[in-house]
């Protein structure tokens, strides 16, 4: 029998993504135990995935990488009791698990030996979910039941050209084929379904990998590493406040040395999510988004300044991981209300349950800053003081109320004359609509400058660094 060994790529992307030489392999010998369909002479040792430990900046990771070139990288027996043995052992030492996957599915020569396979894999993940951050990268195919292993990532990167996520491939969705729509393509995934973080070459998405790694603590009973900050701790921002209409820009003005990692960054792009270091310290971010600005300072997209179901649930996933891993949370608030749209009303009620479920349940430390407007319950859903807010700071020119004030005008005095609506807005705007009143009632701690914002919230979470706040004792909420 001639016997395979493992190819150059799967090892060779182990290498890329690990410190030199840090990488150490386990069960380098194990075999597929089954014999129908003549299977043995087809694989060899490894059974098409390779396994191990290794460093990322002197962090401990634990990494598994399959083989197309063995039986199509497909996951029978042997192959994923590989993969949970590395689970158990990432849970035992408090490490992360990335996974590199290229595979064609499920072992079909291997039957019910490989559905029990796939079980046991995902009864892992489920386990080690908000205990150890689990991380996939997707380099060819991953369909069928292999997706929902990426599904069960907090993180998922996607190649551009051949990564290939899906449940049901284009083909088989009725009236569709994949000459009309490649339901499985990195863009429509990155796009469409919130799986995945981001799409790019196979280089890019090691880098990523590894810069992802150097944020997160590597479990959920350690603290996101402190770096040293080579940026200005009071930086003055200028510039900040031109960019209140676009999160992930001022997320990065915001950041030391503008470093932001951007997660989910094709999907709801009205929501901004992701992780900045303030003074060396990791900071989870969710940002309303309005604007999204080019390099050149151009307006490349544009959406409502309101709350979408895509959104919420976006942030809201964000938040409960932050909340896991001891990351406190920053918001960058300017919402107008929610999103108007039929497609939306289906959905968006649960969306926001949702995001308010987590701000609320969440005990991390949290501090919101008013960039814009705050209008309504969807400002109350994005972080405010009632929901439990550590410190809520609003820039001077915000706005705080139930709507805009010349709405609000028209619905109280319906029948008043455009003048006197004109006279009423003002009013209303002066009593109730502006950031002062706000302030006044304690809804917002402090009224800053847009240029100040830096020194403010990394003075709060410094402050907050001790924080300890109890839940009602329950197995887990229902929302």
């Amino acid at each position: 029998m001639e016997v395979q060994t493992m190819s150059n790529t799967a090892e060779s992307r182990i290498k890329s993504l690990l410190d030199d030489g840090s990488f150490v392999e386990i069960g380098g010998s194990v075999m597929a135990r089954a014999t129908d369909f003549n299977i043995q002479a087809n694989s060899g040792a490894g059974d098409g995935v390779k396994c191990g430990y290794g460093v990322i900046d002197g962090n401990l990771v634990y990494v598994y990488s399959q083989d197309a070139s063995v039986l199509g990288g497909s996951v029978g027996e042997m192959h994923a009791k590989k993969i949970a043995n590395l689970y158990d052992m990432a849970m035992k030492m408090g490490a992360p698990v990335i996974g590199l996957v290229d595979s064609a599915g499920m072992r079909l020569q291997e039957s019910t030996d490989a559905l029990e396979a796939f079980g046991t894999v995902y009864r892992k993940q489920a386990l080690a979910s908000g205990v150890i951050p689990q991380i996939t990268a997707v380099f060819g195919k991953c369909g069928g039941g292999l997706a929902v292993l990426a599904g069960l990532a907090d993180f998922t990167f996607m190649e551009s050209e051949k990564g290939k996520l899906f449940i049901n491939s284009p083909n088989a969705l009725p009236g569709n084929e994949i000459s009309k729509e490649d339901t499985s393509s990195a863009e429509f995934q990155a796009e469409n379904t919130g799986v995945v973080d981001a799409v790019g070459t196979e280089a890019e998405i090691l880098s990523s990998i590894r810069s992802l790694v150097a944020m997160l603590p590597i479990n959920n009973e350690e603290e996101a590493a402190l770096s040293e900050s080579t940026d200005v701790l009071n930086r003055v921002i200028a510039n900040l406040e031109a960019s209140k209409e676009d999160g992930a820009l001022a997320a990065s003005l915001l950041s030391d040395n503008n470093v932001f990692f951007e997660t989910k960054k094709a999907y709801a792009k009205d929501m901004v999510t992701g992780f900045i270091k303030l003074n060396g310290m990791t900071i989870g971010v969710a940002a309303n988004r309005s604007k999204i600005y080019n390099e050149q300072g151009e307006v490349a997209e544009e959406f409502d300044a309101a709350l979408s179901s895509k959104g919420a649930k976006k942030a809201a996933s964000f938040v409960e991981f932050c909340d896991a891993f001891n990351i406190p949370v920053l918001t960058l608030t300017n919402v107008n209300g929610f999103k108007a749209s039929k497609c939306s009303e289906k959905t968006l009620a649960k969306a926001v349950a949702k995001l308010t479920y987590a701000f609320a349940n969440t005990s991390v430390p949290k501090v919101n800053v008013i960039v814009g407007k705050a209008f309504g319950s969807a400002y109350v859903a994005m972080n405010s003081k009632s929901l439990g807010a550590d410190l809520v700071f609003a820039w001077t020119n915000a706005k705080v109320g139930t709507m805009e004030a010349d709405m609000a005008a028209k619905v109280m005095y319906p029948d008043a004359s455009s003048e006197d609506l004109k006279e009423k807005a003002k009013e209303y705007e002066a009593l109730q609509d502006n950031v002062e009143a706000a302030a006044r009632r304690g809804y917002v701690d402090q009224v800053i400058d847009a240029a100040d914002t830096r020194k403010y919230v990394i003075s709060a979470f410094e402050m907050l660094l001790t924080k300890r706040e109890d839940r009602p004792y329950k197995k887990h909420g229902t929302v």
